[in-house]
């Protein structure tokens, strides 16, 4: 009876701003994993077939390539930090194995 005493008044307001707290902190950590593992290929741009199409949005379709190679840059470095973090992670694994195995064989 005493805890929920307790917790009534400035000590709830405390316990909810803490139970918040770890949720915002947990909701940044995965949004972080996540982003790390989810490299998006950009969309190739569209070439109409038609030349006097591809003469009237020139200008769309020039800032469409454009785009695309700043965009396939990006995606470049992505895969290269999601390659690095996936050896690193096989380090630690492989590292975990051989933990496990020793301690199999004690």
């Amino acid at each position: 009876m005493h805890l929920i005493k307790k917790i009534r008044g400035l000590d709830a307001f405390r316990l909810c701003v803490s139970i918040m707290a770890q949720a915002i902190l947990l909701v940044a950590c995965l949004a972080g994993e996540v982003s790390a593992a989810s490299c998006l290929p950009p969309p190739r741009p569209f070439v109409p077939s038609d030349s006097q199409a591809a003469r009237d949005y020139v200008d769309l379709i020039r800032s469409d390539f454009e785009l695309y190679i700043q965009d396939i840059q990006s995606y470049f470095r992505c895969l290269e930090v999601e390659r690095a973090r996936a050896f690193e992670e096989a380090r630690e694994v492989s590292q975990d194995y051989g933990r496990f195995l020793e301690l199999m064989d004690e």
